[in-house]
């Protein structure tokens, strides 16, 4: 097992109990169906944030799978790991919360939620400047996840604040269409996207 893949082991592990959480909620929303409104925005967020935990795993298997193993980047990747464990553990209600309706606990939670996931992919950034620092393309991959990070926040920032439905579904809705397009161009055309990946790592 090479030093990389023992930090993705442990990375990825906790990253898979997020992806297990949303996995679970949503099982136990479909049980209850019949006496707990599930509506359309709490399964909309649990797409985008599932989408968003992919994307995330792709990014750090592009950016670290060269880096040296170290004990702080252990301790970053569980920090971050973390942060997106505690937002989709907000997603869905727990079995003894008193929820009639998921749309009230999607107002609730939210912005909380949303924001986790701004804080994530802001140390993802500072994470794959600094691996890629040592290796001379620190400014490139500054401006291209810089750019991402732009249409991320852009889209992003106002799901969180706002208290709008329809503008909570435009954003988020525009954003889960993006990773869809890119999920679909990396089948259609896996050999360029990885092309690009390396190009930007």
């Amino acid at each position: 097992m090479s030093a990389f893949e023992f930090f993705f082991s442990f990375y990825g592990l906790v990253l898979g109990l997020s992806v297990a959480v949303i996995a679970t909620g949503v099982a136990r929303a479909f049980k209850h169906r019949k006496t707990v409104k599930i509506g359309w925005k709490t399964p909309m967020l649990a797409l985008f944030v599932a989408f968003d935990i992919a994307t995330f795993w792709d990014a750090a298997w592009t950016n670290f799978s060269t880096a040296p193993y170290s004990y702080g980047l252990l301790i970053a990747g569980l920090v971050v790991a973390t942060v997106y464990f505690v937002a989709t553990s907000l997603i869905f209600p727990e079995p003894d919360d008193p929820v009639q309706d998921l749309d009230a606990h999607f107002w609730a939670n939210k912005r909380a939620i949303l924001l986790l996931l701004v804080l994530a992919n802001l140390m993802m950034l500072l994470g794959a400047v600094w691996v890629n620092m040592a290796k001379g393309g620190g400014l490139q991959v500054a401006l291209s996840y810089g750019f991402n990070l732009l249409i991320y926040l852009a889209l992003v920032i106002p799901a969180a604040l706002t208290r709008r439905a329809w503008l909570f579904a435009l954003t988020v809705g525009l954003h889960i269409a993006l990773y869809l397009f890119l999920a679909g161009l990396s089948i259609l055309n896996p050999a360029a996207m990885a092309a690009a990946a390396v190009g930007a790592s």
